[in-house]
C-alpha cells in the first residue's frame, strides 16, 4: 500500500468474492499470476448466508463444485445455502485464494493504462481487472410498490429470511417463478397465502428423483454445449429463454394447489394503497413479497463498455474496446449455463488463460524496462 496515497498496486484485481470469482482465482493461481480478490460481504460465502433460512441448491451436489475441489456429501443431494457458504469458504482456504473480505467497490475508472478502482477501504491501482458481481446484482420491483400503504411490510425476496419478518395477516407473493413458488409454499403453513403472476412451465420429472436425474443431464448437456453463442441454434433460442423466466424446479403447480395457495393475476397497480390486480380486485393485505428478480446494475463502472440495453459489451467476457477488463458470471455469457454452477469452470479458464497470455505480468514488465546486466 502506498503510505502517501492510500493505493495498493496489484496485476490483477477481481471484483466479487462469489463462486465466480474464486474459480476465476483458482486458475489464475494455476498459472502464477499475483491477484487479489475484493468482496463486499464480512465472511466468504454471505451472499448465500443472507439468503432465506430453508433455501436449498437447485442442482445436485456433484454438479455444485468449483474446479478442484468436490463438493461434499452425497452426489444427488441439494445443498442448503450455509453448506454452500461453508463450501466456498472452505475453498478458500484450501487454496490459499487472496480474499479481502469487507471491501465495497465504490467506483472502477482508467488513469492511464492502469485501471483505478475506489473501495470502501482505499485505493486499488490494477493491470486487469476481472468484474464478478455476477448477473444479479440489484433487486427489481414494479415503481408503484411505493405507493402500498406504509402498514404493509413489504420485502424483496433477496431479504426474505423466514415468516418471522412478517406481520400478523395474510399474505401477498407477487412472482410465479422458483423464489415465489417456494417462498409462498413455506408461508402458507402459517398464514393465508396468494401467489401472483403465471409461472414459465415446469420440469415433467419430480425434483432429486430417479426419473430426474438423466432428464438433468441431457438439459446441462444441451444448456453447456448446444446453447452457446458459438452456435447458430444458441444465438436464436437463449434470448427467447432468458425472456420467458425459467420454469418451476422443485415446487410445481400441482405441489402450489395442494398447499392451498391461491392463485391470483398480476398485480397491475395500487388502489388505495392496496395492491390491485389485473382483473380489478385489490387484495387487502398485511404483506407483500415481491420475488420479481434482479437486475444488473453496472452503474460504478465509469468506462465507455455498455450497449444500449445496459448489459457489457463483451466477447466471452473479454470487453474488447478496453483491453485488460473482463467479466464473469453473466447470463449467457457464452452458454446458456453460464451463471450457474455446473457451467462456470469453462468461463472462468477461458478469462484466465486470456489474462496469461495477453498481459505480462508487472515483474516481467519492470524486467523489461530495467533489465538486469
Amino acid at each position: 500500500m502506498d503510505a502517501l496515497h492510500g493505493t495498493e498496486r496489484v496485476e490483477i484485481a477481481i471484483i466479487g468474492g462469489g463462486q465466480a470469482g474464486l474459480a476465476t482465482g483458482y486458475f489464475l493461481k494455476e498459472r502464477d499470476r499475483p491477484f487479489v480478490i475484493l468482496d463486499a460481504g464480512e465472511r466468504v460465502g454471505d451472499a448465500w448466508r443472507t439468503r432465506w433460512e430453508s433455501l436449498r441448491l437447485f442442482t445436485p451436489a456433484r454438479f455444485d463444485s468449483l474446479p478442484g475441489f468436490p463438493f461434499p456429501g452425497s452426489n444427488w443431494s441439494f445443498p442448503t445455502k450455509d453448506e454452500m457458504a461453508a463450501y466456498l469458504e472452505a475453498y478458500v482456504e484450501r487454496f490459499d485464494l487472496p480474499v479481502r473480505t469487507g471491501v465495497t467497490v465504490e467506483r472502477l475508472e482508467k488513469d492511464g493504462d492502469r485501471f483505478v478502482i475506489t473501495t470502501s477501504r482505499g485505493r486499488f491501482e490494477a493491470d486487469n481487472v476481472v468484474v464478478a458481481t455476477g448477473a444479479c446484482q440489484t433487486p427489481k420491483a414494479p415503481g408503484f410498490a411505493d405507493q402500498l400503504r406504509p402498514d404493509i411490510r413489504q420485502l424483496h425476496s433477496k431479504d426474505y429470511q423466514s415468516p418471522s419478518q412478517l406481520r400478523d395477516g395474510d399474505v401477498l407473493v407477487v412472482g410465479v417463478g422458483n423464489s415465489g413458488a417456494e417462498i409462498s409454499t413455506e408461508l402458507s403453513t402459517t398464514r393465508r397465502t396468494m401467489l401472483a403472476g403465471k409461472e414459465s412451465g415446469h420440469i415433467p420429472a419430480r425434483h432429486g428423483s430417479l426419473t430426474y436425474r438423466p432428464g438433468f443431464r441431457v438439459f446441462r448437456f444441451i444448456g453447456h454445449r448446444v446453447l452457446t453463442r458459438g452456435t447458430p441454434i444458441g444465438r436464436k433460442l437463449a434470448p427467447k429463454l432468458f425472456a420467458h423466466g425459467d420454469p418451476l424446479v422443485r415446487v410445481r403447480p400441482k405441489d402450489l394447489a395442494a398447499a392451498g395457495i391461491e392463485r391470483v393475476p398480476r398485480v397491475a397497480g395500487v388502489r388505495d394503497g392496496l395492491p390491485l390486480l389485473e382483473d380489478g380486485r385489490a387484495l387487502d393485505v398485511a404483506n407483500v413479497i415481491w420475488c420479481t428478480g434482479f437486475r444488473s446494475d453496472f452503474g460504478w463502472i465509469d468506462l465507455p463498455i455498455l450497449g444500449d440495453d445496459g448489459e457489457p459489451v463483451h466477447d466471452r467476457g473479454v470487453v474488447g474496446s478496453v483491453p485488460g477488463l473482463y467479466f464473469i458470471g453473466l447470463a449467457f455469457q457464452y452458454s446458456l449455463s453460464s451463471d450457474v454452477l455446473p457451467g462456470m469452470s469453462r468461463d472462468h479458464a477461458f478469462i484466465a488463460n486470456h489474462i496469461a497470455s495477453h498481459r505480462p505480468s508487472m515483474s516481467e514488465a519492470s524486467a523489461e524496462l530495467d533489465p538486469v546486466t
